[in-house]
């Protein structure tokens, strides 16, 4: 609410005839160019109504007689702000609904600490072999080149379900349309206040829109703030989907520098090159095909089993 509307409001709580006085002033107002006397209005309010008025600022000095301090908002205090634009800020998000849980928690440790085996070759080692365990039967069956198909497929497979079932659409949209409402509300206040100087308002007007703008700053601020837990959420199916991966790349470097791979591959316009071979500068071909093969198997994997990663409400 406004200044200006404040003192209004104030005013009629102290009289309730004070509304037809506004009005009457309003009407006389609008008969005489913007600009009120006394004499234009003295047989509709008592001189304590009028005197009231100039005292609380809701008048104030005109080039001849008495103008109306803030008429957008006199207009609203009496009518209501019906024209004015709303915009839905006050979105109720949860703070417990983008919590991580204590498995989440021990998810992000786990997976950080195996990330420490692209860089110490025991560890990389050490799980290396340990998933040769498995893949190692499949790596035997299939040329390499396969063999990495497969492991993106199953990559984009867990990775899609993941984020399917631990990433809440409905949290993130609310998020995306808070933060719209704020980028139109500021946008709305810079344009009514430039509106405003360039058609000459009162000094009033000019300092609430300047108020104005100032609050809706602060709102944003505040919401960007609370808006790490849309990072959260989003982080959260990450987590998981690291853990699983890291150990299957970990292994793919393993083959390849540990116990070495045999032939070349025929890759998309570069043509027949070395696993270890730089490819898009310093990243070598297997990390290539593995991303081509894991891009397209996940939107595939997304459009088979109709999973839309969409935010709701956008």
């Amino acid at each position: 609410m406004t200044r200006t509307a404040e003192k209004i409001d104030d005013l009629v709580r102290e009289d309730s005839a004070m509304t037809d006085a506004l009005e009457s002033i309003r009407e006389a107002a609008d008969q005489n160019g913007g600009e009120v006397e006394w004499a234009d209005v003295r047989d509709d309010l008592t001189s304590g109504q009028w005197g009231r008025l100039i005292e609380k600022g809701v008048l104030v000095d005109g080039e001849n007689g008495f103008e109306i301090a803030d008429r957008e908002a006199y207009d609203d205090a009496l009518d209501g702000d019906s024209s004015a634009k709303s915009y839905d800020t006050d979105i109720e998000i949860e703070a417990e609904e983008s919590q991580w849980s204590q498995y989440d928690k021990m998810a992000g440790v786990a997976s950080l600490l195996l990330m420490f085996g692209y860089w110490i070759e025991s560890v990389r080692d050490t799980v290396g072999g340990t998933i040769d365990a498995a893949l190692g039967p499949l790596d035997a069956a299939l040329p390499f080149y396969a063999v990495i198909l497969s492991v993106a497929l199953l990559t984009g497979l867990y990775s899609t379900l993941l984020q399917a079932n631990l990433m809440n659409p409905e949290i993130m949209g609310k998020y995306q349309q808070r933060m719209k409402a704020m980028q139109e509300k500021q946008k709305d206040a810079r344009e009514r206040k430039k509106e405003a100087e360039e058609r000459g308002a009162s000094e009033a007007e000019i300092e609430r829109l300047d108020d104005e703008l100032d609050a809706v700053r602060e709102e944003q601020m505040e919401a960007m703030a609370e808006n790490l837990g849309m990072f959260k959420e989003q982080l959260r199916p990450m987590v998981w989907i690291m853990l699983f991966t890291i150990p299957l790349f970990l292994w793919m470097y393993w083959r390849i520098h540990g116990v070495g791979v045999e032939g070349t591959i025929v890759m998309p316009l570069a043509g027949e090159t070395s696993w270890n071979a730089g490819l898009l500068g310093p990243m070598p071909a297997w990390i290539v095909w593995y991303f081509l093969c894991s891009m397209g198997f996940t939107q595939l994997l997304r459009k088979s089993l109709n999973i839309d990663m969409t935010p709701s409400g956008t």
